[in-house]
């Protein structure tokens, strides 16, 4: 029998939605660009690095799960991802900027981020959207994040309620950030989502709701190969950017009175 003749036949139906689910998940890519930068971002960390899942980690691994429940009747799951994906930025601890493309929250779009971290210090980084379809949304991380892996925003309706959540699988991206997780990092991460969920809940008219948090170490090892992670971290880079801003404000001047002479 010829391989074509082995090969189930698809139907009409099976193309359609394989058609329908490729529009929802971003085009491979090697290395991530920026088309625009927005006022305000830093695009210091983005542009030219590889998109970084768990498995190119080096920390413990994590899945970190923050729901929040609401009632049917308030909002559907299509509208509350919506309203989420819409004002997104919005949502946000104060401190803290998801600059997103022109076109919203699409497939394959990349947002740049300035995330405060313990001590103030201000790191810049940003994520590309892997899926985004009309109940749920992932973000996947680069090189040099704080942790390697996604974070889907997703909605589902279960008697009677709506339930929103936050799902993070992620691991520390170098030995750096792990420690840093390890001395605090992770309840303020916890808190940053739980902000985060509570102010999605009350856009849509629930401001006293509960925000449930579950954690689950999946694997407790550390991937040591993976220690030169550090070569990429956004946190060394945005201090060294930082402490050059000095130099580059002085070259500006030099450059505006070359100008003017």
């Amino acid at each position: 029998m010829s391989e074509q003749g082995d090969r189930p036949v698809e139907t009409v139906e099976e193309q359609k939605a394989a058609a329908r689910d490729a529009t929802y998940w971003a085009k491979t890519v090697s290395r991530l660009k920026v088309s625009d930068v927005p006022d305000g971002a830093i695009n210091l960390n983005v542009t030219g690095k590889r998109l970084a899942g768990p498995i190119q980690g080096f920390g413990k691994m994590w899945q970190k799960t923050y729901q929040v429940r609401l009632p049917r009747e308030q909002v559907s799951a299509t509208d509350l991802i919506a309203t989420w994906k819409q004002r997104f930025p919005e949502f946000w601890p104060e401190g803290n900027r998801f600059y997103a493309p022109l076109t919203g929250i699409s497939p394959g779009e990349v947002a740049l981020l300035n995330v405060t971290l313990p001590g103030r210090m201000k790191l810049s980084t940003g994520v590309m959207v892997l899926y985004a379809d009309e109940e749920s949304f992932t973000l996947m991380t680069p090189q040099g994040h704080m942790f390697a892996g996604w974070i889907t925003f997703s909605a589902t309706e279960c008697a009677g309620e709506t339930v929103a959540q936050a799902q993070v699988l992620m691991r520390a991206s170098d030995p750096i950030f792990e420690l840093g997780l390890t001395m605090g990092g992770h309840e303020q991460e916890d808190r940053f989502w739980q902000h985060t969920l509570s102010s999605v809940a009350s856009a849509v008219g629930s401001p006293q709701a509960t925000v449930d948090v579950q954690v689950v170490c999946v694997d407790k090892r550390r991937q040591w190969s993976r220690w030169t992670n550090v070569w990429h971290s956004s946190a060394i880079r945005s201090s060294l950017y930082m402490l050059g801003a000095p130099i580059r404000g002085l070259r500006v001047i030099a450059r505006r009175g070359r100008a003017v002479g």
